[in-house]
């Protein structure tokens, strides 16, 4: 069914819920960054997310103290002061240093998994740059130790794009996808491509690109691509996320506070797991 014809989704803003924003490639310290951040926190009076995703290029061009301020504390400043807490990932024009701000919350490590407090979630934080094997035996190990029922992949470069600048990271999904399709991977996040889509799910994943938080490339996203379930590559946007038990609510919204896109995905059931109904988990509509 077409996206555009059905209802604007909502939020359910449930208590108790997990509450999440998602953002990339928008380390730029231009008016545009500023904008997004600002619609972030207006949202936030609503919807009170409590943490924020990046899915990389979190600073473009230097990396000097001023520029930390200029492209991250200054825009995000009122998220900051609301103790909202940003979990970094590295993409192509991030320097490793990045892993040691105390504000990207990395713990040192160029790659790193949390888990959502009081929540069945976890997010694991990858570095597409440089999908060495070291990193793809870490991924297999880690995916495979976790217990949570939502594994979150968040990482830069795209397995699938209909981007016409980039397109799909094919590296990447060939390196990466058997072990999230393994380890029962639900949903991904990633940037690189600085417009917003979501890809039709794969092999039962999820996959968002969310990549123009600063950078925009109008037009990018090739028409008729037979990836696209939606997409928008018209102004900038950023993501809001809700998980409550096995679903998943999210909506883009653009830096004018326009809901782009909108929908809910069912996570997915490891194969020892009943669903309680004996029919199988739905995907995003």
């Amino acid at each position: 069914s077409d996206p555009s014809q059905q209802p604007v989704g909502v939020l359910p803003n449930a208590n108790g819920s997990l509450k999440f924003a998602v953002i990339g490639d928008m380390g730029v310290g231009d008016r545009a960054q500023y904008e997004v951040a600002q619609q972030m926190d207006t949202q936030r009076q609503n919807f009170d997310f409590k943490t924020v995703l990046m899915v990389g290029d979190n600073l473009y061009g230097p990396e000097r103290p001023a520029d930390y301020s200029r492209k991250f504390e200054m825009p995000y400043a009122a998220l900051l002061k609301g103790g909202v807490k940003f979990y970094a990932s590295l993409g192509n024009h991030d320097e490793r240093e990045q892993r040691l701000y105390r504000h990207f919350n990395m713990g040192g490590e160029n790659y790193y998994t949390v888990k959502a407090p009081n929540q069945d979630v976890r997010f694991f934080f990858l570095e597409s740059t440089y999908p060495d094997e070291t990193q793809a035996k870490w991924i297999d190990d880690e995916l495979g130790k976790s217990r949570e029922k939502w594994k979150i992949v968040v990482f830069h470069h795209p397995p699938y794009s209909s981007g016409g600048r980039h397109g799909s990271n094919i590296p990447i999904r060939r390196a990466w996808e058997p072990l999230f399709v393994k380890h029962n991977v639900s949903v991904a996040f990633t940037g690189h491509e600085h417009f917003y889509e979501r890809i039709k799910p794969q092999q039962g994943i999820l996959y968002f690109i969310t990549g123009a938080a600063g950078k925009l490339a109008p037009g990018d996203i090739r028409e008729g691509s037979a990836l696209t379930a939606s997409g928008y590559d018209r102004d900038q946007s950023f993501m809001l996320v809700e998980i409550k038990d096995d679903v998943m609510f999210f909506q883009s919204v653009s830096r004018t506070g326009q809901v782009v896109d909108s929908g809910t995905f069912t996570r997915r059931f490891a194969a020892d797991e009943k669903t309680g109904t004996g029919v199988p988990a739905a995907a995003a509509r």
